[in-house]
């Protein structure tokens, strides 16, 4: 399997997930670079890797450019500086001068349509600051489909009024009719999840969305070999 499908789904199974975690974004899409590399599809992004060229900046930020740059954080090294390796990844980390590859995540648990025009805007002002950058922007959007969801806030545990099976086609919906122009590429990955013991997850097509993001990845791969 993809190691950002596996990444996302050990986000929920034998665990509880609280969804205001602010690492969970970052976390998955640090594996969108770890895929691309081992698709090796772009010979110049191989390259510039085996030459610690390109680095993931974990903090999200560009060097000499004020502001947040998404989930995930893909450039060229700032010249000069020493890059870091990270267990279980390939892609050096380190600071970055430009912005080439932006990835943006959301995942929708529980109470998705309340949520979903704040996740709308978040998403489109997060490709707001993309375009000023000019890179290959990909956001990647959970959408939860289990019969019955309980939600964990701080020390709070409530269950779910609404099932989030009833709001996820409709979430979907509204996530690719208004997010999908801001993006080049927008992956929805189905999933069920209950947050209840003993904490398991199941894809809801497991072929389809390993042949989606498959999919997405070969033409991420062909943009950035257009494009740097």
């Amino acid at each position: 399997m993809y190691k950002l499908l596996t990444a996302f789904e050990n986000i929920f199974s034998g665990k509880v997930y609280r969804h205001r975690s602010s690492t969970i974004g970052d976390s998955i899409a640090a594996y969108v670079y770890e895929d691309l590399l081992d698709l090796g599809q772009s010979k110049m992004l191989l390259q510039r890797v085996s030459r610690n060229e390109v680095a993931v900046n974990t903090g999200n930020q560009i060097k000499g450019q004020k502001g947040r740059r998404g989930d995930g954080t893909f450039g060229r090294v700032v010249p000069g500086q020493l890059l870091a390796g990270e267990s279980g990844f390939k892609v050096p980390r380190g600071p970055v001068a430009n912005l080439e590859i932006g990835t943006e995540v959301k995942i929708g648990a529980t109470k998705l349509i309340a949520q979903v025009d704040r996740v709308i805007n978040d998403l489109r002002k997060q490709a707001d600051i993309f375009t000023k950058h000019n890179p290959v922007r990909l956001a990647v959007i959970g959408v939860n489909s289990a019969l019955t969801y309980t939600g964990y806030e701080k020390d709070r545990q409530y269950i779910a009024k609404t099932p989030p099976a009833r709001e996820a086609a409709e979430f979907a919906r509204r996530i690719e009719s208004l997010v999908a122009p801001h993006y080049q590429e927008l992956l929805i990955l189905n999933f069920r999840a209950t947050n209840n013991p003993p904490y398991q997850f199941e894809w809801v097509n497991l072929k389809e969305t390993q042949q989606l993001y498959g999919s997405i990845l070969v033409r991420l791969s062909a943009l950035y070999e257009h494009r740097f």
